[in-house]
């Protein structure tokens, strides 16, 4: 029988049954995850955290400058004049309308392949506001939230942490569970031990209450990464274009409305754009209205966008006039309002309207999912967000003291949890390991490229394989 020290510590080599050699087993998965996984919980932790207090009191694309309110508002179509004005030689590409009546518009302008923001005072008419896109503290952050700035490798490295995050949450609770220590503390802390005891009490009990929100958060985080997100499950989640009564359709997909960030509706980026220059599509101007800017925004506003919404401007002879509003572009607090609709920029018909009920059951998910996890759905989820990240900060600390505690002094080795020798039930453990491969390709890949290198390898060099041991 296996025996505990005064801290309430199993030691490793104490591994003489079935149930112990299991829970060593996981340990070791558990401690080899946590290697790679820890320091990108960290980084994302602490980047989220920012990311939502920046939106949620400051704006990502200085949309909360305050302005004073008066009777009248101006023309889109001036408004437009003065920010174009602002960037010599400039193109308008997006305009965005004021979250509330005493707040600027933004308009996004494009010069020679860079593009600006520029804040202006709708009843004014002048610019109070400018600023490189993406040059923010909000974008910042986001960089560096998204793929650490690396691009595409960061990205593949994030989707590494966050796979292997699941298989972190998978052996942790079964390690807190199988112990046979009561549900009081199971589910709250015990500080009676001191010491490791208390670390370990700690850091099992946030775990257990963490690890839904912590599923969820890694689950709507991979969705968007290249492999996981773009390969095997946003392809097959995609807005059917055939809804769209045989409309024309472009080459370009609506991720091409994505500039330097994710702001197109996640079940509609790999959904093919629609054209102008056919006579389909729902007249709701009267005959003879002209296109422009204002009527538009009229447009707009008659089918519904009330407050904040954005209206993307036709960047070619085929291109659309494009109106969206979604709570992942904090447009509003409601992920279930979210709605892009496509207008013919020569005749003003709606080409096609999307709405929330339109998505698949994955992109509803994901249009709520995306929300939470961005906590744009009020200072209440700002709250919630940070709690989270807070407690994700406390695991990673709390690990570290663990192991610090646990590690033999002087020692300069891992000290990592044995592999106990005769492993029971080891096919089981196989088809766990096929599934996480198969469920998250990347994960399964540094699972066995890990295991590769510690029997070809480690195992073989003596000073790696203290090193490692």
């Amino acid at each position: 029988m296996s025996t505990m020290n005064a801290d309430g510590i199993i030691r490793p080599d104490e591994t003489d049954n079935q149930t112990n050699k299991l829970y060593f087993a996981a340990w070791r998965w558990h401690f080899y995850a946590g290697l790679y996984v820890i320091p990108f919980f960290m980084i994302l932790a602490i980047t989220g955290m920012c990311m939502t207090w920046i939106a949620f009191i400051d704006g990502r694309d200085g949309e909360r400058i305050p302005v004073a309110i008066q009777e009248t508002i101006l023309p889109v179509s001036e408004q437009a004049k003065t920010a174009v004005a602002a960037i010599p030689e400039g193109t308008l590409v997006k305009y965005m309308a004021p979250m509330e009546k005493d707040l600027a518009a933004i308009f996004q302008v494009s010069h020679d392949g860079n593009a600006f923001m520029v804040a202006v005072d709708p009843y004014q008419g002048t610019v109070v506001g400018q600023l490189p896109r993406r040059s923010g503290w909000y974008d910042f952050v986001d960089n560096i939230h998204s793929d650490l700035m690396l691009g595409v490798t960061g990205d593949r490295m994030l989707e590494i942490a966050a796979s292997l995050g699941m298989v972190l949450i998978a052996t942790g609770l079964y390690m807190w569970w199988s112990r046979d220590r009561g549900l009081r503390a199971t589910l709250l802390p015990s500080f009676a031990k001191g010491g490791r005891a208390t670390w370990k009490s700690l850091h099992g009990v946030v775990g257990i209450w963490l690890s839904f929100f912590l599923v969820f958060f890694l689950v709507s985080g991979l969705a968007w990464t290249g492999i996981w997100g773009g390969k095997f499950v946003q392809a097959w989640s995609t807005f059917p274009a055939e809804k769209w009564d045989n409309v024309p359709l472009s080459d370009e997909t609506h991720a091409s409305m994505n500039h330097g960030r994710k702001e197109v509706a996640w079940a509609l980026e790999q959904t093919p754009m629609p054209n102008s220059g056919s006579i389909v599509g729902e007249a709701i101007l009267p005959e003879g209205t002209p296109v422009n800017l204002d009527t538009m925004d009229a447009l707009a506003r008659k089918i519904g966008f009330e407050e904040r919404y954005q209206m993307n401007i036709p960047k070619n002879e085929a291109g659309v006039y494009t109106f969206s509003r979604d709570s992942m572009s904090t447009d509003s607090a409601d992920p279930m309002s979210d709605r892009t609709v496509h207008v013919d920029q020569y005749t003003g018909k709606v080409l096609a309207d999307v709405r929330y009920e339109d998505y698949s059951w994955a992109g509803k998910a994901m249009a709520v999912g995306i929300a939470l996890h961005m906590g744009t759905l009020g200072l209440w989820s700002v709250l919630a967000n940070t709690l989270v990240c807070l407690s994700v900060l406390f695991l990673c600390v709390s690990s570290i003291v663990l192991w610090w505690k646990r590690r033999p002094a002087g020692s300069v080795r891992l000290a990592a949890p044995k592999l106990p020798k005769d492993m029971p039930l080891w096919q089981g453990a196989a088809l766990v390991g096929l599934g996480v491969s198969l469920a998250f390709p990347l994960a399964g890949l540094t699972i066995l490229t890990g295991m590769v290198l510690d029997q070809l390898i480690i195992s073989k060099v003596p000073l790696l394989k203290r090193a490692f041991s």
